[in-house]
């Protein structure tokens, strides 16, 4: 069944608080029957209905959200003339209006209003309205912000187009990667049309495309490009006589970190007590701005302070970040992270440091201490098991000489010992002699090294004559020479001549 509109509720309304009265007038000689008693009850009942259907109706549908009084889009008034706005909603009012409007001039009364009194109204004016008070005038719920009815106000000054005094200080816009940029010259009349000039005399105007011109924001450009980094202002011309908005600077913040490095390339190792200094160096593109911060053990005790500097590049900048912790304890050992950040974009690097309460020396064999190699070998190494800290000294002897000078195919690699195309003459003790001056630590190693060595047979490399026929029954001596290592075990063969026509079978 379709709702009575609200002017039909209005006119039942009415009728039923008639036949209401005339009822009331007309029972007064006849209180004592009971058939008008009960229809006493039945009107009240009806005009009751009636009243609260009202007063829902009026409360429902349009005032779902507030309901600014003449308000269509926007409104354009006169400097120094009052501004006044009605608004009436469900539930109860608050206004917002633009952060340049002083409050000591706007005064807001609230009331009760709607035919029942159901509704709740608010009245806001704003007395001596300047060019500076344009802006967004809102209207809302107390308790329900997000439902709101808004007017945007115009107040037109012919001395003073744009909303902000040209007089005032620059104001800085920041150019983001692909997204618009706005420069806010707003306008005090929505028929105020203007240009972009870049300093000192560029002139843009709105071409529909990339740079759009609006009374309410100002220009926007789409894609903004290098182009726009610089320093801008707003022209208009208003009766003949041009005037010029605040200057702003649009700036490019540039948050492109190139590199994060520190300078330990590997685990670093310390002795406690002693001084721990890491330097985290981040690079970056020209007008790069970087906050570094370094996550460590000894972070909440505040066991380490730390200093910056900057170094302008050609071509990029440096931002350095020294992390000190004067005297190391065993609680300082850990990782330490450097992490770089810049706008939207983080790169961090990382170090283990490990603390020894003294120094040491611990040396000892790898697979024993013998060791063999094959003769021909390309090369090999003789590597035994060493840790020591700090660093320490280490000298390599081959049958107690220094074994650098002796043969040139000897050369140290680390703390191991490599000899190059292994010969027989590599045979020998070798011994590692391992020292920590500063703090009186000595410890030395002999390892044997054994180089086996293929047999050969020594007539193998003389050429030998036919001996031709020796008489039968006469003595004969052959000789076979061999040498190798270990030493090799010699074992004869015959082949005695196989009559004619037949092939020989070896014998022992």
């Amino acid at each position: 069944m379709q709702r009575p509109t609200q002017e039909a509720q209005g006119i039942i309304l009415l009728i039923a608080e008639f036949v209401f009265k005339i009822i009331i007038i007309s029972i007064i000689s006849l209180q004592r029957s009971h058939r008008m008693n009960f229809l006493i009850f039945l009107l009240c009942g009806l005009y009751t209905v009636f009243a609260k259907g009202g007063e829902k109706e009026e409360a429902r549908g349009k005032y779902g959200v507030p309901v600014l009084e003449g308000a269509h889009g926007h409104l354009v008034l006169e400097a120094n003339r009052t501004l006044q706005l009605n608004c009436r909603g469900r539930w109860e009012l608050s206004w917002s209006f633009p952060t340049d409007v002083p409050l000591d001039q706007v005064h807001v009364q609230d009331s009760r209003c709607g035919k029942t009194q159901h509704l709740h109204c608010s009245r806001l004016t704003l007395g001596g309205a300047q060019a500076g008070h344009t802006g967004n005038f809102r209207c809302r719920y107390r308790r329900r912000v997000q439902r709101q009815a808004s007017v945007y106000v115009y107040v037109a000054d012919s001395r003073q187009p744009f909303v902000e005094h040209p007089e005032m200080s620059p104001y800085v816009l920041y150019m983001k990667e692909k997204q618009p940029l706005v420069v806010p010259c707003r306008v005090t009349h929505p028929n105020i049309t203007s240009s972009l000039i870049k300093f000192p005399n560029h002139s843009l105007s709105p071409d529909h495309r990339n740079i759009l011109w609006s009374s309410k924001q100002g220009f926007t450009i789409r894609s903004p490009t290098f182009f726009y980094i610089g320093l801008f202002f707003c022209q208009s011309v208003v009766d003949g006589v041009t005037h010029k908005s605040r200057i702003y600077f649009v700036h490019r913040p540039v948050s492109e970190i190139m590199d994060v490095y520190l300078n330990s390339t590997g685990p670093v190792q310390a002795l406690k007590g002693e001084r721990l200094v890491l330097n985290c160096t981040a690079t970056g593109e020209l007008n790069t701005r970087v906050n570094i911060t370094w996550d460590y053990p000894g972070k909440s005790s505040a066991r380490g302070s730390t200093s910056k500097r900057l170094l302008k590049h050609r071509t990029h900048m440096l931002f350095y970040s020294i992390l000190t912790i004067n005297k190391l304890q065993r609680s300082d050992r850990g990782l330490y992270t450097c992490r770089v950040s810049s706008g939207d974009k983080t790169k961090q690097q990382k170090v283990t440091v490990t603390v020894y309460d003294r120094p040491f020396i611990r040396l000892k064999p790898r697979l024993g201490p013998v060791m063999e190699a094959q003769a021909g070998q390309k090369s090999y190494r003789i590597s035994p098991k060493l840790r020591a800290f700090p660093v320490p000294e280490v000298i390599w002897l081959k049958d107690g000489m220094v074994a650098a000078e002796q043969c040139s195919r000897y050369h140290r690699d680390g703390n191991s010992l490599v000899i190059r195309d292994v010969a027989e003459e590599d045979a020998g003790k070798y011994t590692i002699l391992v020292r920590i001056q500063e703090h009186g630590l000595y410890q030395n190693l002999t390892l044997i090294l054994v180089v086996n060595v293929s047999p050969q047979i020594g007539e193998k490399a003389v050429t030998l004559q036919d001996p031709g026929s020796v008489a039968r029954g006469s003595r004969q001596s052959l000789h076979c020479t061999s040498h190798g290592v270990p030493p090799p075990h010699i074992t004869w063969l015959w082949h005695p001549c196989p009559p004619k026509g037949l092939p020989a079978a070896p014998q022992a």
